[in-house]
């Protein structure tokens, strides 16, 4: 197999810009390594380095204990109902900015992105106001709504920007071929989104699998599995066992995110 020819006219990275690029890897991944080297630690308590030991045993101890399980379920759950509702939501709102022009859809469009890129605290007290001022208890709920609230925004920004790239001129031909509306978005519009769509539900789901600022506004008494590592933290023998669930959810939250990833460059470059 015949490899590409190089373009004569693509200029070479410089040396410099891939080691500055290697060193943001290593600060960003570092902590990750030392965390994944720590949970097969021989030792309980200390942080020795290197570790007097490795074992798997701590992957027992946690799998064994039944408050990691509780809060593992109800991440799983209020990711997938925060993931549902984001997806519909999110959906319904890039359609209506992208098809319509209204007074004020910029400022729509701010809105729906400031969830995300507000401070974690901000959003969590917000919604922590809100809700008291509701009347309503902290339970599962307000945990959903806590985090669908971000969750949309990844949905929104993915379906807004493949909306963008479609023809507008397959919509109206549809319609002009006596498509009605639900017919128009099922056999024109939703094969073109679809690849955002699952792309974005993978990002919200992640994102509201390891949640831990929102969730600490509006949970209530219930307790996720990123709070629940967050509780361990303060007993120095269940270190490894923390690791280990930390370990855990960088696992459950990595795939997802990679094949979003690899969705979102494919259709890009198409």
């Amino acid at each position: 197999m015949r490899s590409k020819p190089r373009d004569p006219n693509a200029r070479r990275t410089p040396i410099s810009l891939k080691v500055a690029a290697g060193f943001g890897l290593l600060f960003l991944h570092f902590p990750l390594a030392i965390v994944i080297l720590y949970a097969f630690t021989t030792e309980e308590a200390s942080f020795r380095f290197p570790p007097p030991g490795l074992t798997t045993e701590w992957i027992g101890v946690l799998f064994s204990r039944s408050d990691f399980w509780d809060a593992f379920g109800l991440s799983l759950q209020v990711a997938v109902v925060a993931t549902v509702m984001a997806l519909l939501l999110g959906t319904l709102t890039a359609a209506a900015i992208y098809r319509s022009k209204f007074f004020g859809r910029e400022a729509v469009s701010l809105l729906v992105i400031l969830p995300i890129a507000l401070p974690g605290i901000v959003t969590g007290i917000a919604l922590r106001s809100a809700i008291s001022l509701g009347g309503f208890s902290f339970g599962y709920w307000t945990i959903v709504v806590g985090h669908a609230t971000f969750c949309i925004v990844t949905v929104y920004n993915n379906v807004v920007a493949r909306l963008r790239r479609t023809a507008h001129s397959q919509l109206e031909a549809s319609m002009d071929l006596g498509a009605s509306t639900f017919q128009t978005f099922r056999y024109i519009m939703l094969p073109n989104i679809a690849t955002a769509l699952l792309a974005g539900g993978m990002l919200a789901f992640a994102l509201s699998f390891d949640e831990v600022i929102v969730t600490t506004f509006t949970a209530g008494q219930q307790q996720t599995l990123p709070i629940w590592i967050f509780s361990q933290l303060v007993r120095p023998r269940d270190r490894p066992v923390t690791n280990v669930a930390a370990l855990f959810v960088i696992m459950v939250t990595f795939i997802p995110i990679i094949l979003a990833h690899r969705m979102t460059s494919d259709s890009a470059t198409q």
